[in-house]
This record gives C-alpha cells, structure tokens and sequence, in this order.
C-alpha cells in the first residue's frame, strides 16, 4: 500500500547489491521487500551510532524505531533517494541526541559529543563502528552507479595486498599510462555521488575533495 493509501502490486525480486535510489522508489510505492531491504542494509547503520551515544536496551531500541517510523512518514519527501545513508544518519543522531536530554544525561554548554568523552576502553571502537557502517553504505551505493569500467578499476585498486600496475593493465586490457588519469576520473565521480557527498562536511571547503573509507588510499597511487 502506497502513501496515499492505494494498494500496489510488489514487484518482482529484490537483489542484494540494489542501489538505494531504487529501493527507495519501490518502497514508496508500497512494495514491502523493499523496505525490508532497506531495514536489513542499513539497521547496522543506526545501531552503530546508538552504541557512539552509548545507549543500549529500551534506548537504543527507542531510537531505532523512532527513526524507522519518521523515514516510513517522511519517504516521499527525501529529495534524493541516494542520499538516504546519510538522512538515516542524521536522524539517528537528533534521536540519540533527545533521548540523552530526555534521560538528563545532557551534556553542559560546549561540550561537543566524540570518542574523547567515552572513558572505557572501546573509545576506539566506538568510532571505528560508526564510520565503518556510514562509510560502508554511501560506498556500497556509489560505487554501484559507476560505469562498469570503474567498478573493475577501483575493485583492483584496493584488492589486498595491492596489485602492481602492470597487472592491472594486463587484467584490465589498457594501458599503464592510462590507470592514473583514469583512476582520478573515477573518484571525482565516486565523491559527487549523493550518498558520498552526505559524509563530506559540506561547511568545511578544505575538505571537499574527501573520499571516505578505504578508497581513499586510491587516490594515493599514481
């Protein structure tokens, strides 16, 4: 059933690598695998960032929710489908953020919620959790409206332990010369992507050529 309450028949399969620009779509039209995909891909997302708030039990599961009912009522207004990582992101940190005020666990004036606050030893999984899961969505959606070229460049660029160029010329059939300039073309695409872009500070000029996550290390080889 559709937003305005008209019944739709659900369409056919949903793969696993779907970009989220089509689920989004398919869920506002009422088909219910999609949101369930979209629940299941993204679910490590928002529970990563209650764990970065430190609320655990009824709270985290209060969070949680919350932000699954306000993308059920807020669906047909997310201008761009592919930027929902970074919407269901945000949501989950206004949630977290009112249920610490509500628990008058609230910070005082100034002081600015980072791993620096969190005393116990997962300081650095605290951290590592949440940028891994926001990271890992708005590249799983990227990457996949790349041209196919792309995709096989940048899927060897980052293979473990890294491959010498030689090889990725030979796999690839071009030439040696030709991997850098379009190694750059790549990532330029890879960042103006809606879901990419959602993770660069948009305030902060000097940090506007950012590629988040492990691509970055792309950008390295020349």
């Amino acid at each position: 059933m559709n937003a305005n309450g008209t019944r739709v028949a659900e369409a056919g399969p949903i793969p696993g690598d779907a970009p989220v620009a089509d689920l989004v779509v398919r869920a506002r039209n009422g088909d219910q695998r999609a949101w369930d995909a979209i629940v299941e891909r993204y679910s490590p997302l928002v529970w990563s960032i209650c764990r970065r708030y430190r609320l655990a039990g009824a709270d985290a599961d209060d969070a949680g929710q919350s932000v699954w009912l306000q993308l059920v009522d807020q669906i047909d207004r997310i201008r761009d489908p592919a930027a929902l990582p970074g919407w269901l992101a945000t949501t989950t940190r206004r949630e977290c953020s009112r249920i610490v005020r509500a628990a008058h666990r609230a910070p005082p004036p100034g002081y600015v919620l980072d791993t620096d606050n969190i005393p116990d030893e997962r300081t650095g999984t605290a951290d590592d959790e949440l940028l891994a899961a926001e990271r890992h969505a708005a590249l799983r959606e990227a990457l996949a409206y790349l041209s196919p070229p792309c995709q096989h460049l940048i899927a060897l660029l980052i293979e473990d332990p890294p491959l010498p160029y030689a090889e990725i010329s030979a796999r690839l059939g071009i030439p040696v010369g030709s991997i850098g300039p379009t190694r750059r073309r790549c990532l330029n695409r890879l960042r103006r992507h809606p879901a990419v872009a959602a993770l660069i500070n948009p305030e902060a000029d000097s940090q506007a050529n950012r590629t988040p996550g492990r691509l970055a290390a792309v950008g390295c080889r020349v």
